[in-house]
């Protein structure tokens, strides 16, 4: 409990200082969000009658507090474009990710940890050769360009599953499956990469360790030593790595979303950008941002799980 509520308190400085400096960095941005809605030949007085409505055209700090006072009502504000509800556009948007970080997530640690655990255990051999190469090619490949090529791969010369959409689960989870498989397998073949790489490093270091060979001398079979006692050990790293890795995909993955249409919070914020829809860009950067640092914090709460040493510290 000291653990988390030191951790919530010294989540706020954090959140103000990032408001601030988003707001500011928005703020500089050129373009007009007005004209970007109404268009260049708009009726001057529909123009000043929006400013007003949004207050665009009071002081910067003014109009930083008069947003900052909202957000502590639990009020983003509404859309410059839609009119709609900051929070509820968030909140529409921000299923869709969880369930695309949630299967890549998936999908990288079934690749990952089983591939790290044998590169490990057959060091410079041909499968610790084939499992480096492949996450230096996972590494290396553009996310774009995979996700391009398993649409060209699974949707055009082998249309078995579609190219870009999004379908809810509850509607029909066979269908949000097959729309989920590819971005989901972009993401996952990227994370899987270094995930991999992160597990055979930590398991080469793990399996040289005293109590190691001391299980070993003991007659534990080989199996058992390096699945129950090495790998729970080996994945502390990993799982910084891991957590790391969906706080990120929790703040949308632009390039991904993007390719595949996927209406997420990365898509939500590429497009409020491109609209001038300010209001939108700060919720959704707030909102990612909270999500982020709480992830870290759930992250460091499963080290006390794997290292009960650390439970003691705290």
């Amino acid at each position: 409990m000291r653990l988390i509520i030191g951790r919530l308190l010294a989540l706020l400085p954090v959140l103000f200082g990032l408001c601030v400096l988003s707001f500011a960095l928005l703020a500089s941005v050129p373009g007009d969000p007005v004209t970007a809605m109404l268009g260049l030949e708009a009726d001057p007085a529909a123009v000043a009658a929006l400013r007003a409505k949004y207050a665009l055209d009071d002081p910067l700090p003014l109009r930083f507090l008069a947003w900052f006072w909202q957000v502590l009502q639990g009020d983003l504000g509404r859309s410059i474009q839609t009119g709609r509800p900051v929070l509820s556009m968030i909140g529409a948007a921000l299923l869709p990710t969880l369930q695309l970080a949630l299967a890549a997530l998936v999908i990288s640690l079934l690749i990952a940890i089983p591939a790290g655990v044998v590169a490990a255990t057959r060091r410079n051999g041909p499968a610790d050769f084939a499992a480096t190469l492949a996450a230096l090619c996972g590494l290396s490949l553009p996310s774009f360009w995979l996700g391009i090529l398993l649409i060209m791969g699974f949707s055009i010369a082998i249309p078995v599953l579609p190219s870009s959409g999004h379908v809810p689960f509850l509607q029909d989870p066979l269908q949000a499956l097959r729309h989920l498989a590819l971005p989901a397998l972009t993401l996952g073949a990227a994370l899987a990469a270094a995930t991999m790489r992160m597990t055979r490093a930590a398991m080469i270091e793990i399996l040289s360790a005293d109590y190691v060979r001391t299980a070993r001398a003991k007659g534990l079979p080989a199996r058992r030593v390096v699945w129950r006692h090495a790998l729970r050990n080996a994945l502390m790293p990993v799982v910084t790595l891991v957590g790391l890795q969906f706080g990120q995909l929790m703040g949308g993955v632009v390039v991904t979303e993007s390719v595949f249409s996927w209406p997420g919070i990365g898509k939500l914020t590429v497009d409020a950008i491109f609209a001038r829809d300010f209001p939108v860009v700060q919720g959704a950067i707030l909102v990612t941002a909270t999500l982020f640092v709480l992830i870290n914090l759930l992250t460091d709460l499963l080290y006390t799980v794997l290292d009960p040493r650390l439970r003691s510290r705290i």
